[in-house]
């Protein structure tokens, strides 16, 4: 059953924007630079939404001379993951059952 720390993770997921970031970095680990260039989004956006995610856990940082790498954390994403298929199972395993009206 999802937590009130998962249902935090979904809200954090669901900005469009940061689900485009996520997208990205599961692709590659990118600097803020390159998030800028692939986004669209202003620098400062870019910083809060960025800052949003590591703060949930979702990236991680490395820094690089005067650059900060992110980084997905799959295993985070994973878990989710994992969560919606017990539900999804939960799901199907109750499809029959409905409570009566009174």
């Amino acid at each position: 059953m999802m937590t009130s720390v998962d249902a935090d993770l979904i809200r954090v997921l669901a900005d469009p924007l940061r689900l485009q970031i996520v997208n990205l970095l599961a692709k590659e680990t990118l600097c803020t630079t390159h998030l800028v260039e692939e986004t669209g989004a202003r620098q400062t956006n870019l910083s809060n939404h960025l800052r949003v995610l590591r703060e949930a856990g979702v990236v991680e940082t490395e820094p690089c001379g005067r650059f900060t790498y992110y980084r997905l954390r799959p295993d985070v994403i994973a878990c989710l993951a994992g969560q919606f298929a017990e539900l999804a199972e939960t799901a199907r395993a109750a499809a029959d059952n409905k409570r009566a009206c009174p």
